[in-house]
């Protein structure tokens, strides 16, 4: 064979390794060292108000870093506010109710009470006497058996209203009946709910930011009717950022979680950022990049995040970033986790 086709024909195989080990995420490295390719991801929240209402106030734009509880937007809260007003009326008022169970009857109420109890037992003895006397006159035939028998039915009705007035103090003496007491404090329990559920209501008014991060998208606009259901900002975390790379099957073995790692990215040449294996999926799956020769389909990787120190913010979402590993470190390599950024 001549020497300039046996030359074309090396340089056409080593071509051919180098692109197989590309386009699978890892280039080929000795037994001390890996070297993983992937992309930068961070986690993203899509923040909506926990209410409906019209969008007063959005007071951050695209690119905003913002602190943890840092306040975004605001909703129109005028009837929000005359709704809570209306919830404290409502518990001023079943709390009333409440004490007035309470405290019973006043003094002045029995004392009315026991008045009306003498005044009917004077009206019966008044009403019987008047029939005892008639009776004794109707028979020397001084009255009519008729006059006789309306001063029986009067004297009747007089102690009717004797017992009447009598059951009436007791009641008072003994004050509320407990099933009422009880259904006061339900209703006032419920007021006071009601009163909760309006502040609440007006407190979710206000967005705030739930951690540190960075406004990548403002999703509506003041005007706008939103709901639970329609975001008003997206946020990107600040932290936790990592690297999502792909291992190859016969690497398994040699990457741990919480290993030390360096990754590089094309954005800051020659600046190395500290980060640590966090995460090796369990399941396996074939390789996801598009390529086109049935032995690539079908081989095997673990989806494997690098986590990256970011102090700077310079590591963004989406951005290609090459990770190194060194398979010979000591098992206990130093703090692990985010720990290992404070060093």
């Amino acid at each position: 064979m001549p020497r300039p086709l046996l030359a074309l024909i090396l340089i056409l195989a080593i071509a051919a390794g180098l692109w197989y080990w590309n386009a699978n995420g890892t280039e080929p490295t000795d037994a001390s060292h890996l070297t993983l390719y992937g992309n930068v991801e961070i986690r993203e929240a899509r923040l909506a108000f926990n209410g409906s209402e019209h969008l007063a106030q959005i007071l951050v734009e695209e690119g905003d870093r913002v602190k943890a509880d840092q306040v975004l937007a605001r909703l129109d809260t005028d009837l929000l506010r005359l709704a809570l007003e209306q919830a404290k009326a409502q518990v001023q008022a079943r709390q009333a109710q409440l004490e007035k169970l309470l405290a019973g009857s006043r003094p002045e109420e029995i004392a009315a009470a026991e008045a009306k109890v003498a005044a009917a037992q004077a009206r019966a003895r008044a009403a019987r006497d008047t029939w005892h006397r008639l009776q004794s006159l109707v028979k020397r035939k001084l009255t009519s058996a008729e006059e006789v028998e309306l001063a029986h039915a009067n004297a009747e009705a007089a102690e009717s209203e004797l017992n009447a007035a009598r059951q009436d103090l007791k009641l008072l003496q003994i004050g509320p009946r407990v099933e009422d007491i009880a259904a006061a404090r339900a209703e006032a329990a419920a007021a006071r709910a009601s009163m909760a559920l309006a502040a609440q209501r007006l407190a979710d008014a206000v967005l705030k930011a739930p951690y540190d991060g960075v406004v990548r998208d403002r999703l509506a606009e003041p005007g706008d009717f939103v709901t639970p259901q329609n975001p008003v900002l997206s946020l990107a975390r600040s932290s936790p950022v990592w690297v999502r790379a792909y291992l190859p099957e016969r690497e398994l073995g040699r990457v741990k979680p919480g290993m030390a790692a360096f990754i590089r990215t094309d954005s800051f040449p020659g600046k190395d950022y500290q980060g640590w294996v966090g995460f090796i999926s369990p399941t396996a799956e074939f390789t996801p990049k598009n390529v086109e020769t049935p032995e690539l389909r079908t081989r095997l990787v673990y989806e494997t995040r690098v986590f990256a120190c970011n102090p700077q913010g310079e590591l963004r979402l989406g951005m290609p970033a090459t990770v190194e590993l060194d398979l010979q470190q000591p098992a206990e390599a130093g703090p692990q986790g985010p720990e290992r950024c404070a060093r």
